[in-house]
């Protein structure tokens, strides 16, 4: 017997199976090639890129939007271009020991391409990345962001982390980002430091046909000290921003410059309180002014919330608030916001999902990444698990199995019980499967989750009697009297059944059929026709005729009937033409004339003759 398979499709091929149609069913672990080349096309199977299948060949897309062409871009980001446009830029960062904490590495200037950050090897340590205006990318704000694609200054970053192992520490090579650029903005990257540093190396391209005057060269900072760099303005205003300037005077107007030095000074208070003019005589003062209200509840218990003091507008005279429309709007104060609360919330576990598990089938590893938090206003950040350390630390791993990798399989649906009555045995076909569909040895499957071959089933008491079935729905005629009919069987008690005699059974046979009504009979008229009868000629195009009668039907019994009975149906015709074999050649004569004397001898006279072909008649006189 045939299965029907729902059919996926299997893209584990190899590099030259891409472009070949293969499936596999659903839930199985086989597969089936059912096609040597897909139609073109077709994404390549097994590939991220913009590649497509061709006359059955993966063809790739060149950086020149042309398939096949085999351009890529250089590190230079130029398409089919040898590197020569730009320059390499390399270091690393090696700082062993640096204060807990973000610490900045490296300044990655605008037009930077196939840039490449590695950690030496895993470690606690992370990476981040931030944009020049200070935005955070990767990892910003104590928060651990997952490994990803980032987008930031133009290109796309990838994060990855180390492989973390059973046991929770993280093996192999460290964190990695990457991405081909070209940057487009000033990008800043951060070592997160919890611990000895392994070191950080980092490479990235930049366009060599710019002056050093142009260039913003990253900078590395190791042991406090800065490698040779230039500081362009929009550095020295992300680190240090510079003060207000004072207003421009009739006499001279004074501008600073990053390459000058900084007044000394207090910072200027932006939430200080303009106070009221009193330079106005009163009866020119205006009659509205602003007033700032109290602070608002602190927006949360712990981890540093907010408190906010409103300002609104009031009578001068009454201090009774009015619309805001009729204050000053130029004069208006900034609302102040204060922080409250600012002691950190309680440490907890942070627990991720859990991975998918480590093997397809038989036993195997699922982990989830685990993460001491505290809550700070209205996010949490992570911390030293150290804080966690009185909390009960959850299961990062733990085992999986998804499925047997031979498994049990059911071929058959049970087959019927071996007795009529009584208690018997039925059966069905169970097999060891392998991953790949076929029948391989009972041991190598789990014989404790082998399901049942057999089992009994139970027909009923075995008693020798007479046994019926139910009545038959249909009567034998569709109208008036007819027979209904069942089966009778006499059962022993072996479970074996007699002949129609039931010598077994001493009680009568029940009978096996009964009158029955299919109710009043209607009469139905219909047309019959009769055979054909012989064509009216010999040879060549005649007619046939039949007879055609009316006749009346009434229940199983059919009876003539006048012929109007049946005039509303559609008459049969009683004739049609025929045609037999042509006609052959042949004389015919017409009678003798009179003698041509009255007495003596004479001749009689011929009127003529006529010769019949083909319906055609030719006469000779």
């Amino acid at each position: 017997m045939g299965r029907l398979y729902t059919w996926e499709p299997f893209t584990e091929v190899g590099q030259e199976q891409q472009c070949e149609l293969t499936c596999r069913p659903a839930g199985f672990r086989f597969y089936v090639r059912q096609a040597d080349a897909v139609r073109d096309g077709t994404p390549c199977a097994n590939t991220t890129a913009n590649d497509v299948c061709v006359g059955g060949r993966c063809l790739s897309e060149g950086c020149d939007g042309v398939l096949g062409s085999g351009l890529v871009r250089d590190r230079c980001g130029v398409c089919g271009g040898r590197d020569a446009s730009c320059r390499r830029v390399t270091g690393s960062f090696q700082n062993a020991s640096v204060p807990l904490g973000y610490h900045r590495i490296l300044d990655i200037p605008p037009g930077a391409t196939a840039i490449n950050i590695t950690e030496r090897r895993a470690s606690p340590n992370y990476l981040a990345l931030r944009s020049g205006t200070g935005q955070s990318v990767v990892n910003g704000r104590w928060a651990v962001d997952p490994p990803g694609e980032y987008q930031a200054g133009g290109t796309t970053f990838l994060y990855s982390r180390p492989w973390v192992g059973p046991e929770g520490q993280e093996e192999g090579a460290g964190e990695k980002l990457t991405a081909p650029g070209p940057t487009t903005t000033l990008l800043q990257l951060y070592i997160i430091y919890h611990r000895q540093n392994p070191g950080i190396d980092y490479e990235f391209y930049i366009p060599a046909e710019k002056s050093e005057g142009e260039r913003e060269r990253a900078r590395e900072r190791d042991g406090g000290r800065a490698a040779l760099r230039d500081v362009s303005a929009l550095m020295l205003a992300v680190e240090d921003p510079l003060p207000l300037p004072p207003p421009p005077s009739s006499s001279s107007e004074r501008r600073w410059s990053p390459e000058r030095p900084r007044p000394q000074g207090p910072a200027p208070n932006r939430h200080a309180r303009i106070p009221p003019r009193t330079d106005l005589p009163l009866d020119t003062q205006r009659p509205f002014v602003w007033r700032r209200g109290e602070l608002t509840k602190c927006s949360a218990s712990c981890g540093k919330g907010l408190q906010h003091r409103a300002v609104y507008c009031v009578d001068r005279h009454t201090e009774q608030e009015v619309l805001d429309r009729k204050c000053d709007s130029a004069t208006r104060p900034a609302e102040e916001e204060e922080p409250c609360n600012v002691q950190p919330c309680p440490p907890f576990w942070e627990m991720g999902s859990w991975s998918d598990c480590s093997v397809s089938c038989g036993w195997g590893v699922q982990q989830r990444q685990l993460q001491c938090r505290q809550s700070f206003g209205n996010r949490s950040t992570m911390v030293h698990p150290q804080r966690c350390a009185l909390l009960s630390r959850p299961n990062a791993t733990q085992t999986c199995h998804p499925r047997m990798c031979s498994h049990w399989e059911i071929r058959t649906n049970w087959s019927t019980c071996s007795v009529d009555c009584g208690v018997g045995k039925r059966t069905r076909n169970v097999r060891c499967v392998s991953n790949h569909g076929s029948v391989v040895n009972d041991h190598e499957c789990n014989s404790r989750l082998r399901p049942q071959g057999s089992e009994d089933c139970h027909m009923g008491p075995c008693v020798t009697n007479w046994y019926f079935t139910d009545w038959s729905h249909i009567c034998s005629a569709e109208c008036g009297p007819g027979v209904q009919r069942r089966q009778v069987v006499c059962l022993t008690r072996g479970g074996g059944r007699e002949g129609e005699g039931g010598g077994g059974c001493a009680a009568e046979k029940p009978a096996d059929m009964k009158a029955c009504n299919g109710g009043p009979c209607e009469a139905i008229h219909l047309w019959y026709t009769g055979p054909w009868g012989q064509c009216s000629v010999p040879c060549g195009n005649g007619t046939q005729r039949r007879d055609i009668i009316c006749v009346q039907k009434l229940g199983n019994d059919f009876n003539v009937a006048p012929a109007d009975r049946c005039a509303r149906l559609k008459k049969p015709s009683p004739v049609q033409t025929c045609e037999t074999e042509p006609c052959s050649p042949q004389w015919f004569t017409t009678d003798w004339t009179a003698c041509s004397r009255s007495c003596g001898k004479g001749l009689p006279g011929q009127g003529g003759t006529v010769s019949h072909s083909r319906q055609s008649v030719q006469r000779r006189l």
